[in-house]
């Protein structure tokens, strides 16, 4: 299940929204540029090593380019390649700019760092001997994803599924697609081992509950939890993968439907 939009309106342009996903594409192109040798280098040097972040491991000198506190923020704008980043920014800016209105600029790049904090110990905590670099902007994205829970559980989200040789364009309530995320990512750390690499699901757990716990102490006065959904009537477009027509179709079911709410 993708998510391609959501019916919600903003009140204010999400300055810091942008930042941080421009922040995370520079970062990348940057570690592009250092060829696959120095991008493995970058991941060891700036990624957040639970080993060496409690001090039971070192890191050879030449990749000890910053203090092992200063990877948990560091670590936030790695990423380990182009599906890897695309994924979180599409997650960032559907669901981010609704957030930061809710409380403003300023508090929202502090709620976002915090989530991204409390991501990093939730996996640390559940591997703290691992020395596997841990990168990404997911856990803080997962703390977006938490609050908006609180914030719109009705607003309308556009998500895309895919239903064998079809794709299915629906509108579906912020709960039952957040609320689907998040079980996936506990079912997900249950059956997982902690030993090897991939996915850190328990940063996405930690970060998706500080999310969830921090947003009634950030939004702004004026903004309500639970706030009731925007209208828009649910709606469903089938839209099949052939014949050769199928991107054009689905761009342009996107598209229309996007222009809504927005």
């Amino acid at each position: 299940m993708i998510p391609l939009h959501d019916d919600n309106p903003t009140h204010i342009f999400p300055v810091l929204t942008v930042v941080f996903i421009a922040a995370c594409v520079l970062v990348f192109l940057w570690q592009t540029s250092l060829g696959q040798q120095g991008y493995q280098a970058s991941v060891y040097a700036l990624g957040v090593i639970p080993a060496v972040l409690l001090n039971k491991a070192t890191l050879p000198a030449e990749l000890s380019l910053v203090p092992p506190t200063l990877t948990v923020f560091t670590s936030m704008f790695l990423h380990g390649g182009f599906m890897h980043l695309a994924g979180n920014m599409l997650y960032l800016w559907i669901f981010g700019n609704n957030v930061e209105d809710a409380m403003g600029h300023g508090r929202f790049i502090v709620f976002y760092l915090l989530c991204g904090v409390a991501a990093v110990f939730g996996q640390v905590l559940q591997n703290p001997s691992s020395e596997i670099p841990m990168i990404g902007a997911s856990g803080a994205i997962s703390g977006v994803l938490g609050a908006y829970l609180i914030l719109y559980p009705r607003a309308r989200v556009l998500v895309l599924i895919p239903l064998g040789f079809f794709m299915q364009l629906v509108r579906l309530p912020a709960l039952w697609v957040l609320g689907l995320w998040f079980a996936i990512q506990l079912i997900s750390s249950a059956l997982t081992s902690s030993e090897g690499g991939g996915v850190a699901w328990f940063a996405h757990i930690g970060g998706f509950i500080a999310g969830m716990a921090l947003i009634p102490f950030f939004k702004t006065g004026n903004v309500t939890l639970f706030h009731k959904a925007h209208g828009s009537k649910r709606l469903t477009r089938r839209v099949s993968r052939w014949p050769q027509g199928q991107h054009n179709q689905l761009e342009n079911a996107a598209r229309r439907w996007s222009k809504r709410g927005r």
